[in-house]
Protein backbone atom coordinates (compact mmCIF):
# COMPACT_ATOMS: atom_id res chain seq x y z
CA UNK A 1 0.00 0.00 0.00
CA UNK A 2 1.46 3.34 -1.06
CA UNK A 3 0.34 6.89 -0.43
CA UNK A 4 1.45 10.34 -1.54
CA UNK A 5 3.48 12.36 0.91
CA UNK A 6 2.12 15.71 -0.35
CA UNK A 7 1.36 17.48 -3.60
CA UNK A 8 4.07 20.10 -2.97
CA UNK A 9 6.93 17.62 -2.38
CA UNK A 10 8.62 16.84 -5.72
CA UNK A 11 11.57 14.63 -6.52
CA UNK A 12 14.93 16.46 -6.34
CA UNK A 13 16.44 14.25 -9.07
CA UNK A 14 13.90 14.37 -11.94
CA UNK A 15 11.71 17.24 -10.69
CA UNK A 16 8.68 15.52 -12.30
CA UNK A 17 7.28 12.93 -9.94
CA UNK A 18 6.03 13.26 -6.37
CA UNK A 19 7.22 11.19 -3.44
CA UNK A 20 5.20 8.14 -2.45
CA UNK A 21 5.48 6.13 0.77
CA UNK A 22 5.31 2.36 0.93
CA UNK A 23 3.76 1.62 4.34
CA UNK A 24 4.94 -2.03 4.26
CA UNK A 25 8.63 -1.49 3.53
CA UNK A 26 8.96 2.05 4.93
CA UNK A 27 10.53 3.40 1.73
CA UNK A 28 9.87 6.88 0.33
CA UNK A 29 10.42 6.95 -3.47
CA UNK A 30 9.69 9.04 -6.55
CA UNK A 31 6.62 8.07 -8.60
CA UNK A 32 8.44 8.78 -11.93
CA UNK A 33 12.12 7.83 -11.72
CA UNK A 34 11.92 5.52 -8.70
CA UNK A 35 14.55 7.43 -6.72
CA UNK A 36 14.47 6.24 -3.06
CA UNK A 37 14.74 9.24 -0.74
CA UNK A 38 14.72 7.25 2.52
CA UNK A 39 14.36 3.59 3.41
CA UNK A 40 13.11 4.01 7.00
CA UNK A 41 10.19 6.12 8.30
CA UNK A 42 8.42 6.41 11.60
CA UNK A 43 5.49 4.10 12.13
CA UNK A 44 2.23 6.04 11.89
CA UNK A 45 -0.05 3.25 13.12
CA UNK A 46 -1.10 2.51 16.71
CA UNK A 47 1.26 0.75 19.11
CA UNK A 48 -1.44 -1.70 20.26
CA UNK A 49 -2.26 -4.98 18.52
CA UNK A 50 -5.71 -6.45 18.03
CA UNK A 51 -6.32 -10.21 17.87
CA UNK A 52 -10.07 -9.98 17.28
CA UNK A 53 -12.63 -7.57 15.86
CA UNK A 54 -13.79 -6.60 19.37
CA UNK A 55 -10.26 -5.67 20.38
CA UNK A 56 -9.81 -3.74 17.16
CA UNK A 57 -12.96 -1.69 17.81
CA UNK A 58 -11.86 -0.92 21.36
CA UNK A 59 -9.02 1.58 20.90
CA UNK A 60 -8.49 2.28 24.58
CA UNK A 61 -4.74 2.39 25.18
CA UNK A 62 -4.80 2.06 28.96
CA UNK A 63 -7.27 1.51 31.76
CA UNK A 64 -8.22 3.96 34.48
CA UNK A 65 -5.34 4.98 36.77
CA UNK A 66 -5.07 3.26 40.12
CA UNK A 67 -6.23 5.36 43.04
CA UNK A 68 -6.60 4.85 46.79
CA UNK A 69 -9.81 6.89 46.63
CA UNK A 70 -11.58 4.10 44.72
CA UNK A 71 -13.16 1.26 46.68
CA UNK A 72 -11.22 -1.31 44.63
CA UNK A 73 -8.22 1.00 43.96
CA UNK A 74 -9.07 0.84 40.24
CA UNK A 75 -8.01 -2.81 40.01
CA UNK A 76 -11.41 -4.47 39.63
CA UNK A 77 -11.77 -7.54 37.43
CA UNK A 78 -14.46 -7.49 34.76
CA UNK A 79 -15.39 -10.69 32.95
CA UNK A 80 -16.69 -9.83 29.49
CA UNK A 81 -20.41 -10.65 29.15
CA UNK A 82 -19.82 -11.84 25.58
CA UNK A 83 -19.35 -15.61 25.62
CA UNK A 84 -16.51 -15.61 23.08
CA UNK A 85 -12.84 -16.44 23.25
CA UNK A 86 -9.89 -14.27 22.14
CA UNK A 87 -10.31 -15.25 18.49
CA UNK A 88 -14.01 -14.34 18.50
CA UNK A 89 -15.28 -17.94 18.43
CA UNK A 90 -18.25 -18.88 20.66
CA UNK A 91 -17.42 -20.82 23.83
CA UNK A 92 -18.38 -24.44 24.24
CA UNK A 93 -21.36 -25.32 26.47
CA UNK A 94 -19.20 -26.59 29.35
CA UNK A 95 -16.86 -23.59 29.22
CA UNK A 96 -19.83 -21.22 29.01
CA UNK A 97 -21.30 -22.58 32.26
CA UNK A 98 -17.87 -22.32 33.95
CA UNK A 99 -17.44 -18.69 32.88
CA UNK A 100 -20.99 -17.87 33.99
CA UNK A 101 -20.25 -19.32 37.44
CA UNK A 102 -17.00 -17.34 37.67
CA UNK A 103 -18.80 -14.18 36.60
CA UNK A 104 -21.40 -14.64 39.34
CA UNK A 105 -18.84 -15.18 42.09
CA UNK A 106 -16.70 -12.30 40.86
CA UNK A 107 -19.70 -9.97 41.04
CA UNK A 108 -20.67 -11.18 44.52
CA UNK A 109 -17.19 -10.88 45.95
CA UNK A 110 -16.84 -7.27 44.75
CA UNK A 111 -20.17 -5.87 45.88
CA UNK A 112 -21.10 -7.70 49.06
CA UNK A 113 -17.91 -7.48 51.16
CA UNK A 114 -18.46 -5.30 54.28
CA UNK A 115 -15.20 -3.40 53.77
CA UNK A 116 -16.10 -2.76 50.13
CA UNK A 117 -19.50 -1.32 51.09
CA UNK A 118 -17.79 0.87 53.69
CA UNK A 119 -15.31 2.20 51.14
CA UNK A 120 -18.08 2.88 48.61
CA UNK A 121 -20.01 5.04 51.07
CA UNK A 122 -16.93 6.83 52.44
CA UNK A 123 -15.37 7.62 49.08
CA UNK A 124 -18.66 8.85 47.59
CA UNK A 125 -18.74 11.40 50.45
CA UNK A 126 -15.10 12.22 49.75
CA UNK A 127 -15.85 12.82 46.07
CA UNK A 128 -18.55 15.35 47.01
CA UNK A 129 -16.19 17.11 49.42
CA UNK A 130 -13.50 17.35 46.76
CA UNK A 131 -15.82 19.39 44.54
CA UNK A 132 -17.24 21.53 47.36
CA UNK A 133 -13.89 22.47 48.90
CA UNK A 134 -11.91 22.60 45.61
CA UNK A 135 -9.25 20.14 46.77
CA UNK A 136 -6.35 18.69 44.79
CA UNK A 137 -5.88 15.02 43.93
CA UNK A 138 -2.91 14.82 46.33
CA UNK A 139 -5.13 15.76 49.29
CA UNK A 140 -7.79 13.24 48.24
CA UNK A 141 -5.22 10.43 47.93
CA UNK A 142 -3.80 11.28 51.36
CA UNK A 143 -7.33 11.27 52.83
CA UNK A 144 -8.05 7.83 51.37
CA UNK A 145 -4.72 6.54 52.72
CA UNK A 146 -5.52 7.76 56.27
CA UNK A 147 -9.06 6.36 56.12
CA UNK A 148 -7.82 2.94 54.94
CA UNK A 149 -5.38 2.83 57.87
CA UNK A 150 -8.22 3.74 60.24
CA UNK A 151 -10.37 0.92 58.84
CA UNK A 152 -7.51 -1.58 59.19
CA UNK A 153 -7.18 -0.65 62.89
CA UNK A 154 -10.93 -1.03 63.43
CA UNK A 155 -11.54 2.64 64.26
CA UNK A 156 -14.62 2.85 62.02
CA UNK A 157 -16.62 0.31 64.03
CA UNK A 158 -19.34 2.07 66.05
CA UNK A 159 -18.56 5.48 64.54
CA UNK A 160 -20.06 7.57 61.75
CA UNK A 161 -18.49 6.92 58.34
CA UNK A 162 -19.03 10.54 57.13
CA UNK A 163 -17.55 11.85 60.40
CA UNK A 164 -14.43 9.73 60.09
CA UNK A 165 -13.89 10.52 56.39
CA UNK A 166 -14.28 14.24 57.23
CA UNK A 167 -11.69 13.89 60.02
CA UNK A 168 -9.35 12.07 57.62
CA UNK A 169 -9.80 14.89 55.11
CA UNK A 170 -8.97 17.54 57.69
CA UNK A 171 -5.89 15.54 58.73
CA UNK A 172 -4.82 15.34 55.08
CA UNK A 173 -5.28 19.10 54.68
CA UNK A 174 -3.14 19.71 57.76
CA UNK A 175 -0.51 17.24 56.55
CA UNK A 176 -0.27 18.79 53.05
CA UNK A 177 -0.55 22.36 54.44
CA UNK A 178 -3.73 23.04 52.49
CA UNK A 179 -5.55 26.01 54.10
CA UNK A 180 -8.92 24.43 54.97
CA UNK A 181 -10.34 24.90 58.45
CA UNK A 182 -12.36 22.45 60.52
CA UNK A 183 -15.38 24.72 59.99
CA UNK A 184 -14.96 24.49 56.19
CA UNK A 185 -14.97 20.71 56.31
CA UNK A 186 -17.90 20.70 58.74
CA UNK A 187 -19.99 22.96 56.49
CA UNK A 188 -19.07 20.91 53.42
CA UNK A 189 -20.22 17.58 54.83
CA UNK A 190 -22.97 19.01 57.11
CA UNK A 191 -21.73 17.42 60.36
CA UNK A 192 -21.19 19.16 63.69
CA UNK A 193 -17.71 20.58 64.13
CA UNK A 194 -17.20 18.94 67.52
CA UNK A 195 -18.00 15.48 66.09
CA UNK A 196 -15.32 15.86 63.39
CA UNK A 197 -12.87 17.22 65.99
CA UNK A 198 -13.48 14.17 68.19
CA UNK A 199 -12.76 11.80 65.28
CA UNK A 200 -9.71 13.87 64.31
CA UNK A 201 -8.22 13.54 67.82
CA UNK A 202 -8.90 9.80 67.68
CA UNK A 203 -6.96 9.52 64.39
CA UNK A 204 -4.03 11.49 65.78
CA UNK A 205 -3.88 9.28 68.87
CA UNK A 206 -4.45 5.85 67.33
CA UNK A 207 -2.52 6.29 64.06
CA UNK A 208 0.28 8.33 65.70
CA UNK A 209 0.02 11.11 63.10
CA UNK A 210 2.42 14.05 63.33
CA UNK A 211 0.92 17.26 61.98
CA UNK A 212 3.05 20.25 60.92
CA UNK A 213 2.24 23.69 62.32
CA UNK A 214 0.17 25.67 59.81
CA UNK A 215 2.03 28.64 58.34
CA UNK A 216 -0.16 31.79 58.65
CA UNK A 217 1.26 33.07 55.34
CA UNK A 218 -0.65 30.31 53.51
CA UNK A 219 -3.93 31.72 54.87
CA UNK A 220 -3.30 35.25 53.59
CA UNK A 221 -4.19 34.58 49.94
CA UNK A 222 -7.48 32.96 50.86
CA UNK A 223 -8.63 35.71 53.24
CA UNK A 224 -7.58 38.54 50.91
CA UNK A 225 -9.33 36.86 47.98
CA UNK A 226 -12.64 36.56 49.87
CA UNK A 227 -12.38 40.08 51.33
CA UNK A 228 -11.36 41.62 47.98
CA UNK A 229 -8.11 43.18 49.21
CA UNK A 230 -5.43 44.62 46.95
CA UNK A 231 -2.15 42.92 46.09
CA UNK A 232 -0.21 45.68 47.87
CA UNK A 233 -2.08 44.97 51.14
CA UNK A 234 -1.51 41.25 50.73
CA UNK A 235 2.25 41.65 50.23
CA UNK A 236 2.54 43.93 53.25
CA UNK A 237 0.67 41.36 55.37
CA UNK A 238 3.14 38.65 54.30
CA UNK A 239 6.03 40.92 55.35
CA UNK A 240 4.40 41.49 58.75
CA UNK A 241 3.93 37.76 59.29
CA UNK A 242 7.56 37.06 58.29
CA UNK A 243 8.76 39.60 60.86
CA UNK A 244 6.45 38.08 63.50
CA UNK A 245 7.84 34.60 62.77
CA UNK A 246 11.43 35.83 63.26
CA UNK A 247 10.67 37.06 66.78
CA UNK A 248 8.57 33.91 67.43
CA UNK A 249 5.40 35.91 67.97
CA UNK A 250 3.27 33.45 65.97
CA UNK A 251 4.00 30.47 68.24
CA UNK A 252 0.82 29.02 69.75
CA UNK A 253 -1.48 31.42 67.90
CA UNK A 254 -4.34 30.45 65.60
CA UNK A 255 -2.87 30.85 62.07
CA UNK A 256 -6.15 32.08 60.56
CA UNK A 257 -6.61 34.71 63.27
CA UNK A 258 -2.98 35.85 62.98
CA UNK A 259 -3.24 36.14 59.18
CA UNK A 260 -6.48 38.13 59.51
CA UNK A 261 -4.87 40.52 62.02
CA UNK A 262 -1.84 41.00 59.75
CA UNK A 263 -4.16 41.83 56.84
CA UNK A 264 -6.09 44.33 58.95
CA UNK A 265 -2.83 45.94 60.08
CA UNK A 266 -1.72 46.09 56.44
CA UNK A 267 -5.03 47.76 55.52
CA UNK A 268 -4.46 50.41 58.20
CA UNK A 269 -0.89 51.06 56.99
CA UNK A 270 -1.88 51.25 53.30
CA UNK A 271 -5.06 53.22 53.96
CA UNK A 272 -7.37 50.56 52.50
CA UNK A 273 -10.95 50.97 53.68
CA UNK A 274 -11.79 47.61 55.30
CA UNK A 275 -13.35 47.08 58.70
CA UNK A 276 -12.45 44.43 61.26
CA UNK A 277 -15.83 42.83 60.65
CA UNK A 278 -15.17 42.45 56.89
CA UNK A 279 -11.90 40.62 57.48
CA UNK A 280 -13.31 38.61 60.41
CA UNK A 281 -16.15 37.28 58.25
CA UNK A 282 -13.70 36.41 55.42
CA UNK A 283 -11.36 34.59 57.81
CA UNK A 284 -14.07 32.87 59.87
CA UNK A 285 -12.81 34.30 63.17
CA UNK A 286 -14.26 36.80 65.63
CA UNK A 287 -13.55 40.52 65.73
CA UNK A 288 -12.19 40.12 69.27
CA UNK A 289 -9.52 37.73 67.96
CA UNK A 290 -8.47 40.22 65.29
CA UNK A 291 -8.31 43.07 67.84
CA UNK A 292 -6.16 41.05 70.24
CA UNK A 293 -3.77 39.82 67.53
CA UNK A 294 -3.67 43.28 65.93
CA UNK A 295 -2.66 44.86 69.22
CA UNK A 296 0.03 42.25 69.80
CA UNK A 297 1.50 42.64 66.29
CA UNK A 298 1.50 46.43 66.46
CA UNK A 299 3.28 46.57 69.82
CA UNK A 300 5.82 43.79 69.07
CA UNK A 301 6.77 45.11 65.64
CA UNK A 302 6.49 48.80 66.68
CA UNK A 303 4.36 49.73 63.67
Amino acid sequence: MTKSVGSGVRCQRCNKGVFLTDSNTGEMFCSKCGFVATDRIEQEGPEWRAFSKDEGDNRTRTGTPTSLAMHDMGLATIINPLNKDATGKPLSASMKSTIERLRTWDNRSQVHEPADRNFRQAFSELDRLKTKLALSDAVIEKTAYIYRKALDKGLVRGRSIPGLIAASLYAACRNTETPRTLTDVSNGINIKRKDIARCYRLLLRELDLKMPVVNPVKCVSRISSIAGLSEKTKRKAVEILDQAAKIELSAGKDPMGLAAAALYLSCVINGENKTQKDIAVSAGVTEVTIRNRYKGLKEALEL
